[in-house]
C-alpha cells in the first residue's frame, strides 16, 4: 500500500510600504529651497568679488560704499 500525502504550502508577504504624500512634498521643498538658498549665496559672493575688483581693493570698495550711503 503507498501513502499518497499531499502537502499545500502557503507563503503570504504583505508589504505595506506607507510612504505619506506629505513627507515627498515636504523633502522637495527643503531640496528646493537649499537649492535657491546655494544659488543666491553664489551669486552674492560673485557680486561682492566682482566689486572688489572694480574698486580697486577692499578698502577702496568700503570708502566708495560708504560714500554713496553718506551721499558723499
Amino acid at each position: 500500500m503507498t501513502a499518497t500525502t499531499n502537502t499545500i504550502a502557503k507563503t503570504r508577504t504583505n508589504s505595506k510600504t506607507a510612504v505619506s504624500t506629505q513627507a515627498e512634498v515636504s523633502r522637495g521643498a527643503v531640496a528646493t529651497m537649499v537649492g535657491a538658498g546655494a544659488v543666491v549665496g553664489l551669486w552674492s559672493f560673485a557680486s561682492i568679488v566682482g566689486g572688489i575688483i572694480v574698486a580697486g581693493g577692499p578698502i577702496s570698495l568700503a570708502q566708495s560704499w560708504f560714500g554713496a550711503i553718506v551721499g558723499m
